[in-house]
């Protein structure tokens, strides 16, 4: 049955405010090749630009916030959470499905 359900997901990540537009756009083809090698379909990808946190999270005041909307087979969502949470450049990330049956 894998592959038959697709869900909407939310995606949000902060990363650290020194790191280069291309690190940036690395992180986001990184999530883009999950969601596609899993037969998904990347909807929207915005990044919001560097912006001040609510409160300090590794010593940061600041960071780069990108949202991303998929949707994949929900089985598959743990690859995109086992990737953003071992990689040092991402310093917070919230994989929401989105629900609006």
């Amino acid at each position: 049955m894998t592959g038959e359900i697709q869900h909407d997901y939310e995606l949000v990540y902060v990363l650290q405010p020194n790191l280069d537009e291309q690190g940036i756009v690395a992180i986001n083809e990184r999530v883009e090749q999950i969601v596609t090698g899993a037969n998904g379909t990347m909807t929207t990808t915005e990044l919001w630009g560097r912006r001040t946190l609510a409160y300090p999270i590794k010593k940061n005041f600041e960071g780069h916030y990108v949202m991303q909307r998929f949707a994949m087979d929900p089985e598959k969502v743990g690859d995109i959470d086992r990737v953003l949470r071992f990689n040092e450049n991402v310093m917070r990330y919230l994989v929401l499905r989105n629900d609006e049956e």
